[in-house]
């Protein structure tokens, strides 16, 4: 498996999302949303996290990827992508 992942400089998606050389979509990995929205002011995070969601057979198919590998992606993608308190957006 050739695995390309690279954060955006605003923390919320990826630049740069590649399997095996084709361009991937984070949503059939996690999903990502603000899990303490109360701690933030508006247009901020409190603590964005992405957490992993399970495989489906139509995913593994698309990239060419085995179960192992799909959850060590959706791992790697959840780290990119979970990083807490933010403000970028105000």
């Amino acid at each position: 498996m050739k695995l390309e992942i690279v954060a955006s400089k605003n923390y919320c998606t990826l630049s740069v999302f590649k399997i095996n050389g084709i361009n991937a979509d984070e949503d059939d990995f996690v999903i990502k949303y603000d899990h303490s929205p109360e701690m933030a002011y508006q247009y901020e995070c409190g603590d964005m996290r992405a957490d992993s969601i399970p495989a489906s057979d139509e995913v593994l198919r698309k990239y060419g990827i085995s179960s192992s590998e799909y959850i060590e992606i959706a791992e790697k993608v959840a780290e990119e992508l979970s990083f807490g308190c933010c403000g970028l957006c105000t």
